[in-house]
Parts: C-alpha cells; sequence; structure tokens
C-alpha cells in the first residue's frame, strides 16, 4: 500500500491546538526523527501513533488514518484495463482489511 502523509493538514491541526511536530513527538513517545520518518513518507506509523494523533488532534481516527496515508489509494492510470483498476481496488481493500484485523486485535489486548 502507498503512503501519502498529509504533513499540511498535521501541521494545521496542531497550530490550531497552539502545538507542533515536537510537542507530537513527545505525545507519541518518539524521537522527532522518527516522526519526521511518518510525516516524509519513510515509514508507516503504528497503530498507537495513529491512536494517540487522533487524541491529540481531537480528530477522528478514520480522518487521521486516511491523513496518514493508511487508507491512501494509488489508482491505476486512465488508459489501464478495467481489470487493474479492480485488482488495486481489491488490494486496497485487503490493505485496510488487514490493518482494521490488527487494530482490532491489539485493542483488545489493551482493554483485556
Amino acid at each position: 500500500m502507498s503512503l501519502f502523509f498529509d504533513a499540511d493538514w498535521f501541521d494545521a491541526k496542531l497550530a490550531e491546538r497552539g502545538l507542533d511536530r515536537a510537542a507530537l513527538a513527545i505525545a507519541v513517545g518518539i524521537e522527532r526523527t522518527e516522526l519526521h520518518a511518518v510525516f516524509t513518507n519513510e515509514r508507516a506509523p503504528t497503530q498507537s501513533e495513529l491512536e494517540t494523533f487522533a487524541s491529540v488532534l481531537h480528530a477522528d481516527i478514520l480522518e487521521i488514518m486516511l491523513k496518514s496515508g493508511v487508507a491512501a489509494r494509488q489508482a491505476p492510470s486512465a488508459d489501464a484495463p478495467p481489470s487493474d483498476r479492480i485488482e488495486s481496488i481489491e488490494a486496497r481493500l485487503d490493505a485496510i482489511d488487514s490493518w482494521l484485523a490488527d487494530f482490532e486485535a491489539q485493542s483488545r489486548k489493551k482493554a483485556g
């Protein structure tokens, strides 16, 4: 799954709360360089990091997922055959299903 982290959106949400990336890194419990890797699409955020982003930014987890690139899509070119588009959709759905399963499993561990 391709990542597209919307750093501008996150920076705007942080600014609305009088925070910056350093504050977010502290809240998440990671080094600022690790947060930079997330913001520049060098690595995907973890489920725990996404939850903290949502909490700090007072945003819905689904919105955080979309803005973090977890649910981002890379559409086939306009001249690609319909079968390529269907494969792309199925691959994205599989990736989302996998992420949600991991998210639910980790949530159950925390609750139990």
